[in-house]
């Protein structure tokens, strides 16, 4: 029991963790809260210096630790020598992702995900969906990735920039958004419509199903209409972050 108590901390721990350059400065440059910073000793060089400024400057607790340690604690192999321990990811509600729309003067733009299980594939979708415009993505509580140090070096950092909300019930807050005036885009391989065939401007959600099974049936009635991305090779389905980006570019098209 205890060293089940002691496994369950550490996952914790390791959850609340940003790894790798680019992703540590982009988390300074957000100025998100920052416990503590790991430096590898014998890495004070390149970004590494830009780090260590940046973190003295915000008063930040810097450590030095050897290879061997950092290696414990790292929970990617390609940590690059740095490692911020941060409090958990700030998720938000459903309402500030609206707010972040209405601050922008656009029409609400919103990913929601189906179980997403990969944390890869989240970290994929949050970066494409960072730089089209997004104003917010929907999770739900469970059957679905967290954002965990994989997830924010994958994204390069745009975790930091991208308000991301953790819902009970999927198909619930569909029907809130729906009540705001906002259209929801389910994206499965049996829809009539090409995804590039069907209007996607205006107040729009987006949903991707999940990287095994796409979307479950209640989340395919609860959306107001289904596209496809249409397939002409041997393979008859693609990656759900390509997935996700291929839609959302769309949907960028046209709002333009």
């Amino acid at each position: 029991m205890e060293k089940n108590k002691k496994e369950s901390l550490e996952e914790k721990h390791f959850d609340d963790q940003i790894e790798g350059r680019n992703s540590v400065l982009e988390l300074l440059e957000s100025g998100r809260d920052i416990n503590k910073i790991y430096i590898q000793a014998g890495e004070k060089h390149g970004s590494i210096y830009k780090i260590i400024a940046m973190a003295k400057e915000r008063k930040i607790v810097l450590t030095e630790l050897d290879k061997n340690k950092m290696q414990k604690i790292a929970q990617t192999q390609n940590y690059q020598g740095v490692i911020a321990i941060v409090p958990p990811f700030n998720y938000v509600e459903i309402e500030d992702i609206l707010e972040e729309a209405k601050t922008r003067q656009e029409d609400p733009f919103i990913v929601i995900l189906d179980g997403i299980e990969d944390v890869h594939n989240l970290g994929s979708i949050i970066r494409t969906a960072e730089t089209a415009g997004v104003h917010g993505i929907i999770l739900p509580k469970r059957r679905s990735a967290l954002v965990n140090s994989t997830v924010s070096k994958v994204s390069a950092g745009a975790v930091e920039y991208m308000k991301i909300a953790r819902v009970n019930n999927l198909a619930q807050t569909i029907q809130k958004l729906k009540e705001q005036g906002i259209w929801v885009c389910g994206t499965d391989m049996s829809a009539p419509v090409d995804y590039d065939e069907q209007d996607l401007k205006g107040p729009i959600a987006i949903v991707i199903g999940s990287e095994g099974f796409g979307m479950s049936r209640l989340m395919k009635e609860s959306c107001d209409f289904l596209v496809k991305i249409p397939m002409q090779g041997k393979i008859t389905s693609l990656n759900a972050s390509v997935s996700a980006g291929i839609v959302i570019y769309e949907a960028v098209r046209q709002r333009k």
